[in-house]
């Protein structure tokens, strides 16, 4: 006799395969969406082009322009991959000088000695030295360089033509004008110094800051400074709706990512290329920026 089918059973399976298709969906998403944050957003770097402009910048140099890049964490499965592909486009820019806002290298983890650590310097600075420059490239210390062996890390550096700034300012000359670049050693560890940064700059002379975290900015804006370069935040590196940042270290919570205006300061935030904790990123790609810098009102 042949089995008989009720509707309540035909409905219960076709509710059954029903829930199991969206189960299955929704893992595929899950899935996409895990390696997209894996294996293709961090190594995508996104071109963000600025103009800023700035009162006391000298007219003899309008547009000119700085490639920034930040938060490198140079290793060779992962970060080098977004390091790659920003060399042919910070080469295509043709900017006139690059600025390079610290974490080289990654803080040491368990087996891994600080001087191990920051010989990863070396090789990042192989890549770094690939990119051009009118008036070259310079840098400063993160926290995680300040952490292993800041001295070897800008030894390395220099060894390969990238200038550090260390509690330094350095006049940068062009058809008539000049503005000050400045740097100091990271805030975060206690090393930072702007009075001495800026001990030898004119009050009246524009100047262009480096320091790694972006929060700084409120001590900055007391002082002569128009422009802050910062890096650090990694845009909080994953970016859920309603949901705060994935990665929000100290000194990096007020001024995240992008343009901002604190007091007569304005500061920029590049989200970075590397990535620390996990090698993800979510809706908050990696970062090149090109700000070009022009006379008038602060932007």
């Amino acid at each position: 006799m042949a089995p008989v089918i009720t509707e309540e059973r035909t409905t219960t399976q076709r509710t059954v395969t029903r829930r199991r298709f969206f189960q299955l969906t929704a893992a595929a998403g899950a899935a996409a969406l895990i390696g997209d944050s894996i294996l293709l957003e961090p190594n995508r770097p996104q071109l963000v082009r600025r103009d800023i402009r700035l009162p006391r910048w000298p007219a003899a140099l309008d547009n000119y322009k700085i490639a920034v890049l930040s938060d490198f964490h140079y290793d060779p499965i992962f970060s080098v991959h977004p390091l790659r592909a920003a060399i042919p486009v910070m080469n295509a820019l043709q900017p006139d000088l690059i600025a390079l806002t610290g974490d080289f290298v990654t803080e040491p983890t368990m087996g891994k000695t600080r001087r191990a650590a920051a010989l990863a310097a070396e090789p990042c600075s192989l890549l770094l030295r690939q990119m051009k420059a009118r008036h070259g490239l310079w840098g400063v210390m993160g926290n995680h360089d300040a952490v292993t062996d800041p001295d070897l890390i800008t030894s390395i550096l220099r060894a390969t033509g990238i200038q550090v700034l260390s509690n330094q300012s350095t006049a940068i000359e062009r058809a008539g004008g000049r503005f000050w670049l400045s740097g100091v050693n990271d805030v975060m560890n206690g090393d930072s110094d702007l009075d001495a940064a800026l001990a030898n700059v004119p009050r009246d002379d524009a100047t262009v800051l480096l320091a790694h975290e972006p929060d700084y900015a409120d001590y900055v804006s007391q002082h002569p400074v128009d422009l802050q370069i910062s890096g650090h935040s990694h845009g909080g590196q994953v970016r859920l709706p309603f949901l705060p940042p994935f990665y929000e270290p100290p000194l990096a919570r007020k001024y995240i990512a992008g343009l901002y205006k604190v007091g007569p300061l304005t500061l920029y935030t590049n989200r970075g290329l590397g990535t620390v904790s996990v090698p993800i990123r979510f809706n908050c790609p990696p970062e090149i920026t090109l700000i070009t810098l022009r006379q008038g009102t602060a932007s």
